[in-house]
């Protein structure tokens, strides 16, 4: 009888398994494989995964920049103005889109203007490719020992003048140092919009078969030749007040002249042998004021913006130190200190490094807007 049984149960398994059977004997397994777009898996939404940490920008090509940037390990300092002139940049360039929508840019100048603007970004921190194009020191350097990132021999030679001249306190001397930094800055700047400006024309000429320069365009050209030659102005005449100041002091006379009768000329006459301000822009500022078409009146309006914006120049100077040290401080902590210190530095450098992108703006975009105000009166547009 028992081995009837089991030469049926053998005869059994000789055949096909039912579908159902099968089923069963392979138990929970074939059921989750089997479940479809019933099971739960499908049904109930998966856990959320890790969020992916928020692009620094709205414009993929700035990301990408940026992230360059990081992989050039630029310092903090750097990094901090890199990041602020790229929010300016993004800023104008979602403006002028703005503007396209509304075929408000027909010729083109706008957009040629961003073109440049970014074009000077790339060269000012190294990100064009060019083998050491970019600037290494910041404001905040040990200036004492490294005049060779000034890189322009005359600015060495005024610089190793005046450390050497016995005519300036150490706080003079970190006031000149961030002046012919400014300076060395704005002549990158100039041989960047040169270039740009100087390709336009090869465009022009290298063309097959006659261009068509619309009055728009060449009115646009004009404009650009004429900012480069007051870029170029400026240049000059700030080399020679720098020189002036490392062989004077800041105590010296200036040299600033005028016509009597000029507006505004009570007030120049009355500011002009004195240092009005210790900020290299704002003494830019201050300077071509003093020969814009300004009326007395409006001048000292200027002139006490000027002082307000130089404080919020000096407290952005100061979270720039505070951040260079926290940098230090970081470094350090991380190669010696327990992660409980280490965690409270990334903190506080965090916070600083937040601030110092906060005010970088703010600075940069009032910069730009005193220099817009500037630009118009010195071309009788007030």
């Amino acid at each position: 009888m028992a081995s009837g049984k089991v030469l049926s149960a053998l005869r059994a398994l000789r055949q096909p398994l039912s579908p159902l059977l099968l089923l069963l004997l392979l138990g929970p397994w074939a059921a989750a494989g089997h479940a479809g777009k019933y099971s739960r898996e499908k049904n109930e939404p998966a856990p959320p995964s890790k969020r992916e940490p928020a692009a620094e920008f709205r414009m993929e090509k700035l990301n990408q920049l940026w992230e360059k940037a990081q992989r050039l390990n630029l310092p903090p300092l750097k990094l901090s103005d890199l990041h602020t002139d790229l929010k300016i940049q993004e800023r104008d360039e979602f403006k002028w889109k703005k503007l396209k929508a509304e075929g408000l840019d027909e010729d083109g100048e706008e957009e040629a203007r961003l073109v440049r603007s970014l074009s000077v970004i790339l060269a000012k921190y190294g990100l064009d490719g060019r083998k050491d194009s970019r600037v290494v020191s910041s404001n905040f350097i040990d200036h004492g020992t490294d005049d060779n990132s000034l890189e322009d021999p005359r600015l060495e030679k005024l610089w190793h003048k005046a450390k050497t001249s016995g005519k300036f306190s150490s706080e003079e001397l970190d006031k000149l140092w961030r002046e012919l930094q400014h300076h060395k800055e704005k002549v990158q700047e100039y041989h960047v919009l040169l270039e740009a400006l100087g390709r336009t024309g090869e465009s022009h000429e290298n063309a097959i078969g006659p261009v068509d320069v619309s009055g728009v365009q060449a009115e646009a050209l004009a404009s650009r030749h004429a900012e480069l030659k007051d870029r170029l102005r400026n240049i000059g005449q700030g080399f020679d007040r720098l020189r002036r100041v490392s062989h004077q002091g800041y105590g010296a006379e200036t040299g600033w002249r005028a016509c009597p009768g000029a507006p505004g000329w009570g007030l120049r006459a009355r500011l002009h042998s004195r240092a009005e301000f210790m900020e290299p822009r704002v003494v830019d500022l201050w300077d071509m004021a003093k020969s814009a078409n300004f009326t007395e009146k409006e001048l000292e309006s200027f002139r006490e913006e000027l002082k307000h914006f130089e404080v919020k120049i000096e407290k952005h100077n100061h979270y720039q130190k505070q951040l260079e040290i926290s940098h230090q401080k970081l470094k350090h902590v991380e190669s010696f200190g327990d992660q409980e210190h280490i965690t409270r530095n990334k903190e506080r450098y965090a916070m600083l490094e937040e601030k110092t992108k906060e005010l970088g703006y703010k600075v940069k975009k009032h910069m730009q807007d005193l220099s817009s105000r500037v630009s118009r009166a010195r071309h009788n547009e007030l």
